[in-house]
């Protein structure tokens, strides 16, 4: 493994936002690359992911190319980066059956008591039955993991922390015991990556937890803030952190619908409202996060957000070609913006990465 400095270090953070959010994160990147003459996102000191920023942060780890992503991600005839519904959103089965057999045994005593005339507390009693009957999750992320490892193996990436050309973290959140847990190179390192990668990746509701050696997890949210506060207590004195988690701005615009144009966010149904809850907190907190830690001058931190209103790029369906575009090239944007200025500070610690790279070269 390449050894790097542990002083003044420069770190990239990669949070949440599913699949738009990952493809935003790439646009981004692939703009830094560009940005800065030679200087490539596989030259960072040290990758954190949470998330569906994990698998992200793990490939540009493993030495791939964000511009390579993103070169991959606009040619739908490219399979550097496969990428399907298949692997992301297929039914858990085991949670379905578990769900089946209990949710029918309390029907089964719910109308024996309706029709006895014996509706008390054993009715209700059922009604709790029902709801403790709910999946754990709807999909399993057991085949993108394993179409993850595929992909690491074609690609000569090293499923084991501690052989990575870069310094990866993931976050993840251990279900039982309530507290988080950090995979990679001084945590826990012996986990495989891809396994790593699903039980940081793993967001409650959608997905089942992940099990790992006998334990479960699920995915940290980017407005708890721990990849910031992690990166500062590994020594980085510099940080990109990447956010596509921003409040969507409706008004006045059409929303985008399977059932035609809308114009407020509940029209776009359940979900989204509760996206739109978490799009809201999570903004705020990693704001208050970041400016926390700027002012303990702790980390030096540059915090790349979409605009609210061009937000809503992501209720565009993720798998549609034209939305992934859009998306990408925002992102792109969104990064050569804030390079575009020769005194960014982002700019001159990426450019001081560089030359430290070529003097140790």
């Amino acid at each position: 493994m390449n050894e790097k400095n542990s002083r003044g270090k420069v770190a990239l953070c990669l949070g949440g936002g599913g699949i738009t959010g990952a493809m935003y994160e790439v646009g981004v990147l692939a703009a830094v690359e560009d940005a800065i003459e030679d200087f490539r996102t596989s030259d960072f000191d040290l990758y954190i992911g949470i998330g569906s920023g994990a698998p992200l942060a793990s490939i540009l780890a493993g030495g791939v190319s964000a511009l390579r992503a993103y070169r991959a991600l606009l040619d739908p005839a490219d399979d550097f980066l496969p990428l399907s519904r298949a692997e992301l959103l297929q039914i858990d089965t085991p949670e379905v059956k578990r769900m089946g057999k209990s949710a029918l045994l309390a029907l089964r005593r719910t109308i024996a008591s309706i029709v006895t005339g014996r509706v008390g507390a054993n009715f209700w009693g059922e009604i709790d039955r029902f709801y403790d009957s709910l999946p754990a999750g709807i999909s399993s992320l057991d085949p993108f993991a394993e179409m993850l490892a595929k992909m690491f193996r074609r690609r000569g990436i090293s499923e084991d922390f501690r052989e990575l050309p870069g310094r990866l973290l993931l976050i993840a959140n251990d279900l039982d015991r309530g507290e988080p847990v950090v995979f990679g190179l001084g945590h826990r390192e012996n986990v495989p990556v891809t396994r790593a990668i699903a039980g940081a990746s793993a967001s409650p509701g959608l997905y089942a937890p992940v099990t790992i050696d006998g334990r479960d997890y699920i995915a940290s949210s980017p407005l708890e803030g721990r990849h910031l506060e992690l990166a500062v207590n590994e020594g980085a004195t510099a940080i990109l952190a990447i956010n596509a988690l921003v409040p969507v701005t409706a008004e006045g615009c059409s929303i985008p619908t399977g059932h035609g144009p809308g114009e407020r966010v509940r029209d776009k149904g359940l979900l989204w409202v509760l996206n739109q809850q978490e799009r809201i907190a999570t903004q705020a907190t990693l704001r208050l996060i970041a400016d926390s830690l700027r002012a303990q001058r702790s980390a030096d931190i540059h915090l790349i957000e979409p605009d609210r209103r061009d937000a809503l790029m992501f209720m565009r369906p993720s798998m549609d070609f034209a939305a992934r575009r859009v998306i990408l090239k925002e992102g792109y944007t969104a990064g050569r913006r804030l390079l575009s200025d020769a005194d960014s500070s982002l700019r001159r610690a990426l450019e001081a990465k560089r030359e430290a790279l070529k003097t140790e070269g």
